[in-house]
């Protein structure tokens, strides 16, 4: 083991080939290289709260710029369809042969950390990228193994706001995105590489583009270390947030060399709305099914994230349909169907160069449009977007709508459900049709907390308080169990969910996310 590093887990004989002394030193070298950066652009975020956002002054210069970000590899010429699931092996066999043109393995919002996911997720993205990945499930008889063609691989890491906290480096925890960018690297590059392919990656929650230059002064440390040349990584960043959205030009500019384009983050942009303005009454959401992509800020952020992307010559990929095949009702599911053609008819007609969904029975209606509307592998020569001029008023616009008991009912009720089965290892939830991930957990639990900071009323007529709120948990708690059945219910973490989800809904100071609380749980319950 590298001198200087601990291993508070337990490490498995399949997985200790991910935990060598060779991916363990070099993981140390980048935590030791850059653990301190990470410190300085997190207290960035904290001391940059509540200050009002603009285009920055300091940066002109670069949007103005007439530069473009370098070449795409042959591959990531088309990314018509995207999908995106947690790294379990049977979920990264069938996503691989899904007939999506690309897949995002996510060791972040759909994973929960506990460290054998970590490790096991590892394993599988190795086995992936070597071609041998199979299972076989014994309980329906159904063995599974890649086709001859699969969806060309993308890995998101955590974000830096996370730790690896059974990963540690002189003492101190490892910024989980390092730990979780450098051993699938470490590992996987070469072997990427002589496949056709590369190391490609998804980048989440940035708020800057000061954070954007830490991922590329990574990327060209890693690229050094294992004698790859610069340039060779390729990373889409997930605009998110919404300090983010004021900074696409610069963040482009920051990876140019190692640049896939931007994505719109549809869900996680919301939820960093909220907690962004969070102070400011005048901007108190509607229900949550109502902050649809027709909302103008929702609008003004997805038409600049295509101009700004086609100007500097890159992909500007569209959102998440989290919709999910309805079994047994024919209606419903061809409802939920068309919502889903309808939005990706949107985002092509507006000029997105591929979108994403959440399950395999989406991809072939996704392509399906694009095909139609975009008979070219992208619209980066051709939907300029020149019509499009946002303004920070503009990103800033409230959304409109109402407030209502039932919305307040179904945050709690997706909120404990999805906190329960993290709480259990799960970061991936099928829940009422749609397919939930951290990212719309953050809504439902930050929208009952605005509405609660703000004594909002609802359509009873009546204000959100923690009162209420805490009668309301009482009585959704009691839907679920029967709705899930007693047994399932007793035998989850139904309560310690309630109690969670309690907390990040009513502190006196919103906590910044969720996942926070949840993995110390986590670490408690490994220690236990």
């Amino acid at each position: 083991m590298s001198e200087g590093v601990e291993i508070l887990g337990s490490v498995s004989e399949a997985n200790a080939h991910i935990l060598s002394d060779e991916a363990v030193s070099f993981v140390a070298d980048l935590v030791r290289t850059f653990r301190g950066v990470v410190s300085e652009r997190l207290a960035a975020r904290v001391a940059r709260r509540g200050k009002p956002l603009a285009f920055l002054a300091e940066t002109q210069e670069i949007r103005d710029g007439d530069w473009t970000v370098a070449p795409l590899p042959a591959d990531l010429l088309d990314r018509r369809v995207e999908i995106t699931g947690p790294v379990d092996r049977k979920m990264i066999i069938n996503a691989l042969n899904s007939g999506a043109t690309c897949f995002m393995a996510d060791i972040e919002d759909s994973n929960a950390p506990t460290w054998a996911n970590c490790l096991d997720g590892q394993v599988n993205l190795r086995d992936a990228v070597a071609g041998t990945i199979e299972l076989h499930d014994e309980a329906r008889g159904k063995h599974y193994k890649l086709n001859d063609e699969t969806a060309v691989l993308h890995v998101r890491p955590r974000g830096w706001h996370l730790a690896e906290k059974h990963f540690l480096v002189d003492g101190e925890p490892a910024p989980a995105g390092l730990f979780d960018f450098g051993l699938y690297f470490f590992h996987n590059a070469k072997a990427l590489i002589a496949n056709g392919s590369g190391p490609y990656f998804y980048l989440p929650k940035l708020e800057s583009h000061l954070e954007a230059r830490l991922w590329n002064d990574v990327f060209l440390r890693a690229q050094e270390k294992l004698g790859l040349p610069a340039g060779t990584i390729k990373a889409t960043v997930l605009i998110e947030t919404l300090p983010g959205a004021f900074e696409m030009d610069e963040i482009l500019y920051e990876l140019r060399e190692h640049s896939a384009g931007l994505n719109c983050g549809r869900w996680d942009y919301i939820f960093s709305y909220i907690k962004i303005n969070q102070a400011d009454a005048s901007r108190i959401c509607p229900d949550r099914g109502q902050i649809g992509m027709n909302q103008p800020f929702m609008s003004a952020y997805t038409s600049h994230v295509i101009k700004t992307c086609h100007r500097r010559g890159v992909h500007a990929m569209g959102g998440m349909a989290a919709q999910i095949p309805i079994k047994n009702d024919a209606a419903a599911n061809e409802a939920a169907l068309e919502k889903v053609r309808q939005d990706k008819l949107r985002e092509v007609q507006s000029g997105h160069d591929g979108t994403w969904v959440a399950h395999p029975a989406l991809v072939a209606i996704a392509k399906g449009i694009f095909d139609e509307h975009m008979p070219e592998k992208n619209q980066i020569a051709t939907a300029s977007r020149d019509d499009v001029n946002v303004t920070a008023e503009d990103l800033l616009r409230a959304p409109e709508g109402t407030r209502s008991v039932a919305a307040l009912k179904h945050n709690i009720r997706v909120g404990v459900q999805y906190i329960e089965a993290w709480l259990r290892g799960n970061g991936c939830v099928p829940l009422y049709h749609l397919m939930e991930d951290a990212a719309t957990a953050e809504i439902s639990r930050t929208q009952i907390w605005q509405w609660l900071a703000h004594g909002a009323t609802l359509d009873d007529g009546e204000p959100v308080t923690k009162a209420r709120i805490q009668a309301a948990l009482d009585d959704e708690m009691n839907a679920i169990r029967d709705e899930i059945g007693a047994a399932r219910f007793d035998d989850g973490k139904f309560a310690e969910a309630k109690d969670m989800f309690f907390e990040v809904s009513t502190s006196d100071e919103l906590i910044e996310f969720l996942t926070l609380p949840a993995y110390e749980r986590i670490l408690q319950r490994s220690n236990q």
